[in-house]
């Protein structure tokens, strides 16, 4: 995936771009209708959208769908592939990390009496 955008002098297709806008983590992102959540961001120079377990900043890997590294959070709909989701003009991004809190994650409910992991078998 290249985050490079063809100029409209040089397309052999002759696409009419349309701009949008979404917002990223609060902030004003433009793209053009057609791109994925991905190649916005990588047209706004941001390589990096989420952290992995070691805290390595993750973005495209795959670019297919194939190995989740690109994980966003669109609307109130977590884990969205942005390799594959094309964006709409005012969806709202969310940059998200592997560690993200909840019950199974809070290191304070943990071993506790209705945590996840702690039902008899």
């Amino acid at each position: 995936m290249s985050p490079r955008r063809v100029r409209a002098g040089s397309d052999a297709v002759r696409r009419r771009d349309r701009p949008l806008r979404i917002t990223v983590d609060g902030e004003p992102v433009d793209g053009i209708a057609g791109q994925t959540v991905a190649g916005v961001l990588l047209a706004a120079g941001r390589l990096a959208w989420r952290t992995g377990r070691s805290g390595a900043p993750r973005g495209v890997f795959c670019g297919i769908g194939v190995c989740f590294d690109c994980l966003v959070t669109v609307g109130e709909e977590r884990d969205v592939r942005a390799c594959r989701r094309r964006v709409r003009d005012g969806d709202v991004v969310t940059t998200q990390s592997r560690n993200a809190p909840g019950p199974d994650r809070d290191p304070d409910r943990r071993g506790k009496p209705g945590a996840p992991g702690t039902e008899e078998r």
